[in-house]
This record gives structure tokens, sequence and C-alpha cells, in this order.
């Protein structure tokens, strides 16, 4: 099929594509793990983050593995793993994914399909720059339990429920959190470095637990 190529600052997008070039393309970007690749029916969008985006998306993973060491949790870390289903036509890569309350059924498996296991526990969307594409349906057909969306400025929680997401107050993958104390803590980013950031939300974590 014809590609129609329609070209911004910071993606391409690409239409008619198969989902066969789909995973070609995502076999051919592994060494480039910046871009951001998201396919939805025949549509394919290549994204190329900034530095703010990269900073957030390393920040907001550092502050989720603190909290399962602090509270003793088995993680699988899976970064921008693309998870995708060919049944569904849908796939994207998350800017991190982790296995948290399904880890141990994960553990040890070298690439897992999705379609055979159960999808990340936890995924973190940095939306500075939106998307073209409707990503938050995709990661709700494609049955991601949870979802932490990032604009830059607030952080929203959104728990799967039926076929779709809600906002959320807590995180349900780590129940002692809340959007508004993540929020808090990314605010400092500006002002704090990072291992000092880290480190403060290690010693309110602590507080909280205790």
């Amino acid at each position: 099929m014809t590609a129609t190529l329609i070209q911004s600052p910071d993606r391409v997008i690409l239409q008619n594509i198969s989902w066969q070039t789909d995973r070609s393309l995502v076999s051919d970007f592994e060494q480039e793990p910046a871009l951001r690749l998201t396919y939805d029916l025949g549509t394919l969008e290549i994204r190329m983050p900034l530095d703010p985006h990269e900073t957030y998306k390393k920040l907001l993973g550092r502050l989720i593995e603190a909290t399962t060491e602090e509270l003793g949790l088995e993680i699988r870390s899976l970064g921008s793993r693309t998870c995708d289903r060919e049944d569904l036509a849908k796939g994207l890569a998350p800017d991190q994914c982790y296995y948290i309350q399904h880890e141990a059924q994960v553990r040890g498996v070298g690439q897992s399909n999705l379609a055979q296991y159960p999808p990340p526990d936890l995924a973190v969307e940095i939306d500075i720059t939106s998307s073209s594409l409707n990503r938050l349906a995709i990661y709700s057909a494609l049955r991601i339990p949870e979802l932490w969306r990032f604009d830059g400025e607030k952080l929203t929680i959104y728990t799967l429920q039926g076929e779709g997401y809600i906002v959320s107050l807590t995180s349900l993958a780590l129940p002692p959190l809340t959007a508004n104390d993540i929020e808090r803590f990314l605010r400092l980013q500006s002002t704090t470095g990072e291992n000092s950031l880290v480190k403060q939300f290690r010693q309110w974590l602590t507080d909280q637990i205790i």
C-alpha cells in the first residue's frame, strides 16, 4: 500500500502501513531507544522526544523503583519495551513500564508475548508534546491496568475499569502513592538535583510507611 507522510517538528506520521512493516521498523529502531513508535490500525507515528521529556521519564522511573525497594516489592523493569498485539493491530512504546503484581509470572521469560502473558502492571507516559494518536485508547485495548501520565505540570493516574480508564487519586500498583505526592516531588526537579530529590523522596516514603 502507498504510505502518506505527514511531518511536524517532533514526529513523523505514516498512514496505510501494514502490521508487517511496523514490526520491521520496530526491529530496525531497536538501537534508537529515544524514538517512540505508536501503531494503530494502519497509522504509524514516530516521535522524537526532547530533553524535558527524557528528564521526567527517567525521574519518574527512579521514583517508582525507589518505592518498590522501600516497600520490598520485586519488579521487572522493561523501560520502553514495545507493547503490542497483532490481533488488535495496535502497539506502542511506553516511556517506562513495569511488572509488579505479575512480576513472578514473567520472571525469566525472554520476550513475553502480550497475547499469552499479562501486560505490564504499570506504564508511564510523558505527554509534554501530545501524540497525534489516541494512546490512551491503545493502552486500554492492550489492557494495561495502570497508566501514569505527566504533561510537564500535572500528573494523572489512570486505572483500567471495564473497557476504559478512570482517573484515580491513588496508585493501584503502589498504593501508598497518590498523584499529588508524586507531582509534588516532580516539581522539585527545577531546583533540586536528581539524587537529592530521590533521597528526599525515600525519606518521605519511609516516614509514611512508619
